[in-house]
């Protein structure tokens, strides 16, 4: 079973999941991003979601973390929760 690993930027509006990328790909630091913008727990650790299966999150995640291309900030992906930012770190 493949196994990913990834960060996220969770908000609740596109426009401002759009903004955060545009940050992030002017040289902002991923993780500090997480920090002060992302409504997520997860934000405490930068983003970092650690280790999961396919399945083990939301269709809509899943999708891009098992088929994105590792290392890119991808999104805004838009689930039940809001609109996220995701960086697959690792993939195996």
């Amino acid at each position: 079973m493949a196994t990913a690993t990834a960060r996220h930027i969770l908000v609740s509006t596109e426009a401002e999941c759009l903004k955060l990328k545009t940050e992030i790909e002017g040289g902002a630091d991923f993780g500090e991003v997480a920090k002060l913008n992302s409504s997520c727990p997860s934000r405490m650790r930068g983003g970092d979601l650690g280790a999961f299966g396919p399945g083990q999150m939301v269709k809509e995640f899943d999708e891009v973390v098992f088929s994105g291309e590792i290392g890119k900030v991808l999104g805004p992906v838009r689930t039940q929760f809001g609109y996220h930012l995701i960086e697959v770190t690792k993939r195996w």
